[in-house]
């Protein structure tokens, strides 16, 4: 399985000339040789360092951190142990309607300001809520203009699956226009036992919206 993480260009931060021809060629190559690809763009993870986590002169360490730790989230469960466990055939299994569909956006959750951190109570509706979010994803697309196919959201830490099959069913019912109704059940939850360090409990969020 080939998977990547692939930075495209956005229309507000560019620091280099040739980044849309970069992206115009390399386009090609990624629908036809990658299994699955995870969009990134540095609009919106500079988004993400000035509004959410209120930073005033985010570095390129800063946004790889943001990047790294959604890295850390999609592949932990072919680390880790866990109740739930998911690994790359089986995202793509439920990720990819069509072969050639396999763009995804992701997010990651909690993400807080450094003075607020630990004042945040860390719950699974918490996380949930936070990893659905338009403004939480690292690419500029605004998933609210279009519709998810599917979606992965992969949590670690000590919960309940139980909990987690709620909530996700909770996104479907109230979000349900945001779905295509021709696949059911179109969203795929795993848990993972070991949180990343620092935190009790964290979630990544894939979607694969139109």
């Amino acid at each position: 399985m080939m998977l990547t993480f692939s930075v495209f260009p956005s229309p507000k931060v560019s620091d280099t000339v040739v980044e849309p021809y970069n992206a115009t060629l390399s386009v090609h190559q990624l629908v036809e040789n990658a299994d699955e690809c995870m969009v990134l763009d540095n609009e919106a993870l500079y988004d993400i360092c000035f509004r959410t986590l209120k930073l005033t002169n985010p570095s390129f360490g800063d946004l790889n951190h943001l990047i790294s730790a959604t890295m850390s989230g999609v592949t932990c469960c072919l680390r880790f142990p866990g109740q739930l466990n998911s690994d790359l055939r089986k995202l793509a299994v439920n990720l990819i309607p069509f072969p050639r569909l396999h763009f995804f956006m992701v997010g990651f959750a909690p993400l807080t300001s450094r003075g607020s951190q630990q004042y945040r109570a860390l719950t699974v509706p918490e996380l949930t809520q936070q990893m659905w979010d338009a403004k939480n994803m690292m690419c500029a697309a605004d998933p609210r203009h279009g519709r998810y196919l599917t979606a992965s959201a992969m949590f670690r830490g000590r919960m309940s699956t139980k909990e987690v099959d709620e909530q996700m069913i909770n996104v479907q019912n109230k979000n349900s226009s945001y779905f295509v109704e021709w696949i059911p059940n179109n969203v795929k939850s795993s848990v993972c036992d070991i949180p990343p360090r620092g935190l009790s409990m964290a979630s990544t969020f894939i979607g694969n919206s139109t």
